[in-house]
C-alpha cells in the first residue's frame, strides 16, 4: 500500500504520464486504499514538491501547469469512480490578490494545493478592490480569506482589506491569511492578520489547522 501511494507520488513530482497515474490511483481505490490518503499522501504531497522546485527555480511554469493537469485529472477520476468517500472538507476559502497587484503564480499553487487538500476555493482573481473580498465572504459565510501581494507597494493593501472587514463588522468571524514575497509573520501581526505563509503548501497546512480546531 505504502508503495503504491508512493510511486504516485514520485510520478506527479516526476511529471509522469496522466494515464500511469489514472491507472495506480484506480489500483489505489480497488485496494480500499481512503482518499484521504490518496490525496493527502500522493497528490498532494506530489504537488507540493512540484511548487517548490518551481519557486526553487527548478521548474517552470510550464512545468507547474501540467503538474496541475495531473492532479485535476486524478481529481477527477476520484470523484467518478468514489461516490461512497467525501472528499470535501466543507470549507471554503476565498482568495485573491489585493488592489494594484497582478500577480497570481503563488495565489494558483496555493489555490490548487488547498482544493487537492479537499477545500473549496472561491478565487476572485488579481488587482482586486477591498469591498469585493467583503461581498463574497458575507455572501459565502466563507471561514477563510487569502490574501497574495508580491509587491511590497501593495502589501498594505492588505491591512485595507482587514479594515474594510472590521467596518463590516465580520473580522471576528474570519480568518485571514495572507501570502506572497512582501509578507512575513511580523507583517501579519502588525496588520492585524491571522497568518502569514512564507510558502503555498505552509499556507494549506494553516488552513488544515484552523478547521480542525
Amino acid at each position: 500500500m505504502e508503495d503504491l501511494l508512493d510511486e504516485i507520488r514520485k510520478l506527479v513530482v516526476e511529471l509522469g504520464d496522466s494515464n500511469k497515474i489514472k491507472k495506480l490511483v484506480k489500483e489505489a481505490l480497488a485496494r480500499r486504499i481512503p482518499l484521504s490518503r490518496i490525496i493527502g499522501e500522493s497528490l498532494r504531497r506530489g504537488l507540493e514538491e512540484v511548487g517548490r522546485k518551481y519557486e526553487n527555480g527548478e521548474y517552470f511554469l510550464s512545468e507547474l501547469l501540467y503538474a496541475a493537469s495531473l492532479m485535476n485529472d486524478a481529481l477527477q477520476m476520484l470523484k467518478l469512480h468514489s461516490k461512497d468517500q467525501e472528499m470535501e472538507t466543507g470549507e471554503v476559502i476565498v482568495l485573491g490578490t489585493v488592489r494594484g497587484d497582478i500577480h497570481d503564480i503563488g495565489k494558483n499553487v496555493f489555490k490548487m494545493l488547498a482544493q487537492a487538500a479537499g477545500f473549496e476555493v472561491i478565487d476572485l482573481g488579481v488587482d482586486l478592490e477591498p469591498e469585493i473580498f467583503v461581498e463574497k465572504l458575507k455572501e459565502t459565510n466563507a471561514r477563510i480569506l487569502g490574501l497574495s501581494a508580491l509587491l511590497t507597494t501593495t502589501r498594505l493593501e492588505m491591512k485595507t482589506v482587514i479594515n474594510r472587514l472590521n467596518q463590516a463588522g465580520i473580522r471576528n468571524k474570519v480568518k485571514v491569511l495572507i501570502g506572497g514575497n512582501a509578507v512575513t509573520q511580523e507583517f501579519a501581526e502588525e496588520i492585524g492578520a491571522d497568518a502569514a505563509a512564507l510558502d503555498a503548501a505552509e499556507g494549506v497546512e494553516i488552513c488544515r489547522r484552523w478547521v480542525s480546531s
